[in-house]
């Protein structure tokens, strides 16, 4: 659970967009998504190792956009 410390005099507008802020620090939107469908390992390997592949390309200029 999410708790925000608000002053009486604080905007709920400001009280809000600290909510927001600390909602998608603590990622839980992205943790639903995840359990959601279940992947493989293996899968979920193979697609950093792609990644990273792809990274390294664009970091070395090889791959251009």
């Amino acid at each position: 659970m999410l708790i925000i410390d608000s002053k009486d005099c604080e905007n709920i507008d400001k009280a809000l967009k600290k909510y927001k802020k600390k909602f998608e620090k603590s990622r839980t939107l992205n943790q639903l998504r995840e359990r959601q469908s279940f992947t493989k390992p293996s899968v979920r390997r193979r697609k950093e190792i792609l990644k990273a592949i792809y990274r390294d390309q664009m970091a070395d200029g090889r791959l251009d956009k």
